[in-house]
């Protein structure tokens, strides 16, 4: 039976096929493009086997705690850096997308939580999953995309804006359609569709960011050689945009305020 005492198993096979495939994907030609994809995807295999048979063994989906949402974002990680890769072709993105899944994962591994069965009230509803798996959906493209910023400011180059861009139109329709199903959730679990709780304010924050920058590219000109300032400042809104959403995301339970949060239940 697949539990949490297995985690390290799986999660150590992830990490070795992520990295093969990362490493392999630097090496020219197709046969070892072809093992790249082979290795980054029996990588996500076997993490989503072991979130399936600890769904399986709690008998709840694995969403609860802070923990279990890190379980769902590394997976994310690493399939979005996949379809990056696969639709851009750039080399550098799947060493990215799986060192961050990596971080995420040795998170885990070195704070361990109790994951036991019980699911509170206003968790037993429809909108659980489709809710939480659409905002862990959205923030692997959000991770993307703030490594594109990354690359494009250290390398001065605008060519990665229309990749960018791209992935936050995704992003964005994904964190809207996890906004919109919260306050569907909230309305039948608490009697309002909005409640300004520290959780959504900082969601909002997240949203208004996002649109800002897509907002700004799309009145922005096409693209040219270099590096401009309203490049530079783009690149800039995206990184503000992935740390406010780390902030939405866990850096919210660290306030004062989170203690009266309806969100308070993924801690």
């Amino acid at each position: 039976m697949i539990g949490w005492n297995n985690f390290i198993v799986f999660a150590m096979l992830s990490i070795v096929l992520w990295a093969t495939g990362a490493i392999t994907a630097f090496v020219n030609g197709k046969n070892l493009r072809n093992i790249s994809i082979a290795a980054t995807t029996t990588g996500i295999a076997v993490f989503a086997c072991f979130i399936a048979g600890l769904w399986v063994i709690l008998q709840r989906p694995p969403l609860r705690t802070m923990g279990e949402t890190r379980l769902w974002y590394s997976l994310f990680m690493a399939v979005s850096g996949l379809i990056v890769y696969l639709r851009y072709g750039y080399r550098w993105i799947l060493s990215f997308s799986a060192l961050l899944a990596t971080v995420f994962i040795i998170i885990n591994l070195c704070k361990p939580e109790i994951h036991d069965q019980t699911l509170m009230p206003a968790l037993q509803s429809v909108w659980f999953v489709p809710h939480v798996t659409v905002y862990m959906f959205s923030y692997s493209i959000f991770g993307c995309a703030f490594m594109f910023a990354l690359k494009g400011l250290i390398s001065k180059s605008c060519k990665y804006l229309t990749a960018a861009d791209n992935l936050v139109y995704i992003g964005f329709a994904f964190l809207s359609l996890g906004m919109i199903s919260g306050c569907i959730w909230a309305k039948q679990a608490w009697g309002s569709y909005w409640s300004w709780d520290p959780k959504e304010t900082w969601a909002a924050a997240t949203w208004a960011v996002y649109a800002i920058y897509i907002h700004k590219r799309r009145k922005a000109n096409d693209l040219h050689d270099g590096l401009l300032p309203a490049d530079r400042q783009c690149y800039i809104w995206l990184i503000i945009g992935f740390i406010l959403l780390q902030m939405c995301w866990y850096g919210v339970n660290l306030l004062p305020s989170a203690s009266q949060s309806l969100h308070s239940y993924i801690n």
